[in-house]
């Protein structure tokens, strides 16, 4: 196994951006570790225990800490557990199970074994978008809805902008924070602290680098639940028109919005992802 990251100093740099991170959380939270086959998973559940569960699963390159300004509101009508993907810079085991297999179906099983759930609603971004989908194709009776953020796997990956301003540019000497504004998609005055943590993460961590596996159209016609797919209409990373249309053509019951002028990082969201979850 290749290790995530480039040094152990890198490493203890970022565990503790992220724990500076989590002190920030506005909810009362449990710090899980769930064991599964790819190893121990890092989990913060919030909200009542009696709730409807929901599962976020963040995108590459990020942790949990994703969901900061969205947790005090989902949790007050859910019970909310924030998933650590492996093999990602976060508080979960570094393994990283081949996508497009089954290993990262086991995986979630796993979780969602550790965690005494049957089923739930998933809401996803980007890798964890990818993941969220594929489980729902394999294991859509442990799905109830399914909240989609700039997805990859639908729409066409867009591999030179990847490449050249992600892996050639974020991980040089360049300005790292005009790097990450640009594959983001944010403001370098607006979202100064956001960049500055994707600055630090990507140079001290080795992302994933292989293509996202495509869903076929049959694959995405067995999603059946729920389903809301929100892009933005300047994403670098991913055709966002594909993933709507196929996303419309393909699932039976999805809601596709198409956000102008947002690019890969999509905030502010909570409110209409809440809603579909209330429905």
């Amino acid at each position: 196994m290749n290790a995530i990251y480039k040094s152990e100093a890198g490493r203890a740099a970022i565990a503790a951006r992220y724990q500076e991170l989590l002190r920030r959380w506005p909810v009362a939270v449990e710090q899980l570790h769930v064991p599964t086959r790819e190893g121990d998973t890092f989990v913060l559940a919030s909200g009542p225990k009696e709730a409807p569960p929901v599962v976020l699963l963040h995108g590459s390159g990020s942790n949990s800490s994703t969901w900061l300004g969205d947790i005090a509101s989902w949790a007050t009508d859910f019970r909310v557990y924030a998933v650590d993907m492996v093999g990602e810079p976060g508080g979960s085991a570094e393994a990283r199970p081949e996508l497009g297999t089954e290993a990262v179906l086991l995986w979630l099983d796993d979780v969602l074994a550790g965690l005494d759930l049957s089923a739930a609603s998933f809401v996803g971004m980007s890798l964890g978008g990818w993941t969220a989908l594929d489980y729902a194709v394999r294991r859509p009776d442990k799905v109830t809805k399914l909240a989609l953020l700039c997805p990859g796997g639908i729409g066409k990956q867009k591999f030179g902008w990847i490449f050249k301003n992600l892996l050639d540019h974020l991980f040089s000497n360049h300005d790292l924070r005009r790097s990450a504004a640009i594959v983001t998609g944010l403001n370098l005055t607006d979202h100064a602290e956001i960049l500055d943590d994707v600055a630090l993460t990507f140079t001290h961590f080795n992302p994933r680098t292989g293509k996202l596996p495509v869903f076929t159209d049959a694959q995405l016609s067995t999603v059946t639940m729920p389903v809301l797919v929100i892009v933005g209409a300047d994403d670098v990373m991913f055709k966002s028109a594909d993933t709507a249309r196929r996303a419309s053509d393909s699932m039976p019951d999805a809601t596709t919005r198409v956000l102008p002028g947002v690019g890969h990082a999509i905030l502010g969201q909570t409110a209409p992802i809440l809603e579909f979850l209330r429905k």
